[in-house]
């Protein structure tokens, strides 16, 4: 295993590497970059994080069919629909076990939330003390599926306290949260420290923290998610979130053996 200061280095040149406008080309958070309106990119940003497993060019393609029936406008839609907007949405299924039902409640649910904030940031935010986003992303999914809670859709949105690692919601966080001159993720959450922020932990970033040694267990869970934080956030307290444009680049291109 590399030394800290090492594998900093290194991480660091890799991070600048994918941090790029090119990265947005084939990733689903070209989906919200569709959008200058904060609330459009947060609803778009979130529907997207939301279907992000598998293929990516299936994500976004499923994310843009989402866009459509929502004309292209997600928080005109989300303000204004009623039944008769919903039962348009045809759709067996959306991505995967992601269906038509489930986004119709995902629908209702981002309407009740949006009548009582103008942002999602709202739902998103710490308390005193926190230094993760373990009970944040919990109250979120309270707040976010409120009386749907024993709904089927249910699923589709993680539960730290369940031991999950809530990848998506890391990922729509990054999203939201981080702020640099990239280009790439938005920062128009400004309520909450890019120091929080977790790396979202899948196939590719599991993969090489483990073989950089970073981590050693063997799920991808939360209790990993906090494994990781550990190394990283000693690399760069401030801003730990980057390293994932290190360790998912390297994982996608095949470029680290």
């Amino acid at each position: 295993m590399m030394q800290i200061s090492e594998l900093k280095t290194f991480l660091d040149e890799k991070a600048t590497f994918y941090n790029q406008p090119d990265f947005i080309e084939n990733d689903p958070i070209q989906i919200p970059h569709l959008f200058s309106l904060k609330q459009d990119i947060e609803i778009a940003g979130f529907l997207t994080a939301t279907i992000a497993w598998g293929n990516r060019k299936s994500i976004i393609d499923d994310a843009k069919k989402m866009l459509a029936y929502m004309d292209n406008s997600p928080y005109d839609f989300i303000q204004n629909f009623n039944k008769k907007n919903l039962d348009t949405i045809s759709d067996k299924a959306i991505h995967r076990t992601f269906s038509s039902e489930d986004f119709k409640i995902f629908l209702l649910n981002l309407k009740k939330m949006y009548a009582n904030s103008e942002s999602l940031e709202k739902y998103f935010l710490l308390r005193n003390e926190e230094t993760n986003c373990y009970h944040a992303l919990e109250r979120f999914r309270n707040s976010f599926l409120g009386e749907n809670n024993l709904h089927r859709s249910q699923k589709h949105v993680a539960s730290t306290y369940k031991n999950s690692s809530a990848k998506r919601l890391m990922m729509y966080q990054r999203w939201m949260v981080r702020k640099d001159n990239k280009g790439v993720d938005f920062g128009i959450w400004e309520n909450i420290s890019p120091s929080v922020l977790s790396i979202p932990l899948d196939v590719h970033t599991g993969n090489i923290g483990r073989k950089l040694g970073i981590i050693q267990r063997k799920q991808n869970d939360w209790k990993t998610v906090v494994e990781m934080d550990n190394t990283i956030r000693k690399m760069d307290p401030n801003d730990p979130a980057k390293y994932d444009f290190a360790l998912f680049g390297l994982g996608v291109s095949g470029d680290f053996d």
